[in-house]
């Protein structure tokens, strides 16, 4: 991993972040490890939306709902699968032989997951400051350069029109499929309690914005 350290401008100081943070929950289950990077993922996802929402805050003067739209485009699941593209970050995750036959190292949703991984990791090891930077490094040009769009966020188009309307907004998984390491998630999102849309994906989030495009779709939005 020293290769991807080196991209990253880090020098690490505990390299066991870094190992469980591209373990797949199919290679733990397999080896009968301990950890998968689903808490670092956890972790990481929080850390992001926290760096990008105070790099918006400081530099645009812009209104919150702009702000969220803007956040939600370059921390979305299209766009961590972006950097994780050009981080290569595929050569380094360990995943089990079924996984690894079914093209699991290069699926969207386990590279997208992986980079919240890592940035959990740099946080755990180097601390807020460091992460900060990497994260900054990464994702600041593609917010500078208004021609690339990851996303269209449509969870938020469809809150800002229920808000409007004064009405009531719920999403529900109603179905979850397959082993833990490859599951399909079925997401309805309900307007006044009544279904206005379904959406199917390999994690929560990505079913709950299909749900909600499929609304914005019937709601002629």
């Amino acid at each position: 991993m020293k290769d991807l350290f080196e991209k990253l401008n880090i020098n690490p100081t505990d390299n066991k972040y870094y190992i469980i943070a591209f373990q797949h929950s199919s290679y733990v289950n397999e080896n009968h490890l301990k950890s998968d990077y689903e808490r670092l993922e956890f972790l990481g996802d929080a850390v992001l939306e926290l760096v990008i929402s105070d790099y918006l805050f400081r530099n645009l003067e812009i209104k919150e709902g702009d702000m969220t739209k803007i956040r939600a485009s370059y921390v979305c699941e299209n766009a961590l699968y972006e950097y994780s593209k050009n981080l290569e970050l595929s050569k380094y995750i360990k995943v089990g032989h079924g996984e690894e036959l079914g093209g699991g190292r290069y699926k969207k949703v386990i590279l997208a997951d992986i980079f919240e991984a890592l940035m959990g990791a740099i946080y755990l090891d180097l601390g807020f400051a460091s992460v900060k930077k990497v994260i900054l490094d990464i994702i600041v040009p593609y917010i500078e350069n208004p021609k690339i769009t990851f996303f269209s966020d449509y969870k938020s188009a469809l809150q800002e029109y229920v808000q409007t309307e004064q009405r009531s907004l719920i999403y529900e998984v109603v179905g979850e499929e397959g082993p833990a390491h490859n599951k399909t998630f079925t997401v309805i999102v309900k307007v006044d309690d009544i279904v206005y849309g379904k959406g199917i994906a390999p994690s929560k989030k990505e079913a709950e914005q299909e749900a909600a495009k499929n609304a914005l779709e019937k709601l002629a939005i």
